[in-house]
């Protein structure tokens, strides 16, 4: 079987690097936005070019008889790749456009919640230039409103009261920043609580859960700082996290459902592919803050770490709309991901410095990013350059691991320590117990 990856990332390595275990033996194929030595040593053809360019990709990918395609990153999703990969007659995993709008459209999601009478969102409304912005934005409150773009933004379309602004003329200038860059606005009622990331398997009809996996969007230690595209992540043993009640998991899957039912009767098309959905648990219960449509980065590396089920076999019911949760295993392990960011990332990562990988004692765990190859040595990207995946029988050990081995990687670069670390996590456990009315807390 000849599979095509898109995309070039941390996420696209990980999902090769599963593919290949498969015991089907697939023929690897990525058309790449850039050049990944880690890909690339994985994959019998290469091609590097601009991935959004959707009749140049279809081409390669019928040049090369491709009977499965699986779309990495959020942007060719935005361009209709899947709809022409699939009038070619090549398989996808991911949307079509149309259902695709969950993740590039947030006033879409928010929209189709309300009209089919799902819960879990928060007050919002959507805005096509300023006027009305600074009335909604005072009757929210000084500090209780969130502020983002409408479309795809690569995760740093978000800006957050009392975090990144602190008063309504930052909020309006931000607006005035996302209106001059062609971006309808959508802003929402500050959620208080803790996230988590709960992905599943989709073929249209059935949702398969993966493991709970709580991302850290903030740039620094003790979530200080601007937002990212994650820092790094972890999840637990028994596949929930320590602040996460079963209670909470099942509404987070209801809402999944619904939403899949619903815009899959909008469109009259059938969802084939990863359901992202970004949820927050608090004092009302769980509520949504965002979908995507595809495989999270950094999540897809804890999950991957531990699918003992066969990646391909899992596409492969999806495409023909008989995937069970008989047929999706993960092992009862923790994991901790763990990402080397260039100095000055987000806003200004150094660039072109050499990294050394050489230290690194289990190359398996480790996934490239935003990585440039040049006379065999590499240099950083202008993004998050390596990840590392500790994991173990704790989260606690499999902490230690990815530390150590994030450490052993050389270089200009940065990374948060307290990813995983039992204080961060016991404040978050203890910030819901409070949150919850809990009156005797226990850590």
């Amino acid at each position: 079987m000849n599979i095509l990856i898109v995309g070039s990332g941390a996420r696209e390595h990980a999902i090769a690097r599963a593919l290949k275990k498969s015991s089907k033996n697939p023929t690897l194929f990525c058309c790449a936005a850039s050049h990944h030595l880690g890909i690339r040593s994985l994959t019998k053809n290469y091609w590097v070019g601009n991935i959004c360019y959707v009749d140049e990709v279809v081409k390669i990918a019928s040049d090369w008889k491709i009977d499965l395609a699986i779309i990495g990153p959020e942007a060719p999703l935005e361009k209709a790749i899947v709809d022409a990969l699939w009038r070619k007659g090549i398989a996808t995993i991911g949307p079509k456009q149309s259902l695709a709008h969950l993740e590039t459209s947030k006033s879409f999601t928010r929209d189709l919640l309300k009209k089919n009478h799902i819960p879990g969102s928060p007050r919002y409304a959507t805005f096509h230039d300023l006027e009305g912005i600074d009335d909604f934005l005072r009757e929210l409150g000084e500090e209780s409103y969130v502020i983002k773009a409408n479309g795809l933004m690569s995760g740093k379309g978000v800006k957050v009261a009392g975090d990144h602004l602190q008063s309504f003329q930052e909020a309006y200038s931000f607006c005035e920043e996302l209106i001059a860059l062609n971006q309808t606005i959508v802003i929402e009622e500050k959620l208080i609580g803790q996230e988590f990331s709960l992905l599943s398997f989709c073929d249209g009809e059935h949702l398969i859960p993966m493991p709970l996996v709580q991302d850290h969007k903030r740039a620094f230690e003790f979530d200080l700082g601007p937002n990212t595209g994650g820092m790094g992540s972890y999840s637990d043993v028994n596949h929930l996290l320590p602040f996460v009640t079963e209670v909470d998991v099942n509404a987070a899957q209801k809402i999944n459902q619904a939403v899949i039912q619903s815009v899959q009767r909008e469109w009259d098309e059938k969802y084939i592919g990863i359901l992202y959905g970004s949820f927050m648990a608090t004092k009302e219960g769980v509520k949504l803050i965002e979908y995507n449509a595809r495989f999270g980065d950094p999540e897809v590396m804890n999950i991957l770490a531990i699918l003992e089920s066969d990646l391909v076999a899992i596409f492969e019911s999806m495409i023909s709309g008989t995937l069970s949760a008989e047929q999706v295993r993960f092992s009862r392990l923790a994991t901790v991901c763990k990402y080397a960011v260039p100095e000055g990332y987000p806003h200004q990562p150094v660039k072109n410095a050499l990294i050394d990988l050489s230290l690194v004692q289990d190359p398996e765990r480790m996934y490239l990013g935003s990585l440039n190859e040049a006379d065999g040595k590499l240099y950083t990207g202008g993004s998050r350059s390596v990840a590392v995946v500790g994991v173990a029988e704790t989260i606690a050990e499999a902490e230690m691991i990815a530390e150590q081995e994030i450490n052993r990687i050389q270089g200009p670069l940065y990374h948060r320590k307290d990813i995983g670390t039992k204080t961060l996590i016991d404040s978050r456990f203890l910030q819901m117990q409070q949150l919850r009315g809990v009156e005797k807390i226990v850590v």
